[in-house]
């Protein structure tokens, strides 16, 4: 059960993520501010390690799994597309 919801949870983050990354893609390429991609880092960063975090610490097998699977969800997501994804990256607010 604990790799069941740690795989929906990495899905569920990636999900989010797709969907906040083009939405501040195509707000930024319009012509937006960067207080929309600081919004947008801050928010995917609460989600996948706030909510990694929250599920942890309910202590149940289905939320430690879920917990697990957004916090791994963002870190792969970091690490995979070097920052951009979910705003770590610094060449995005120069």
């Amino acid at each position: 059960m604990l790799i069941a919801t740690l795989v929906a949870g990495l899905f569920a983050y990636s999900a989010v993520n797709v969907i906040v990354f083009f939405a501040v893609f195509i707000a930024v390429f319009d012509g937006g501010n960067k207080a929309l991609v600081i919004g947008a880092a801050v928010l995917l960063a609460v989600v996948g390690l706030g909510g990694g975090l929250g599920f942890g610490l309910v202590r149940r097998p289905w939320s430690r799994g879920l917990g697990l699977g957004l916090a791994i969800g963002w870190a792969l997501w970091s690490m995979l597309s070097a920052g951009v994804c979910t705003g770590l990256n610094p060449s995005m607010y120069g």
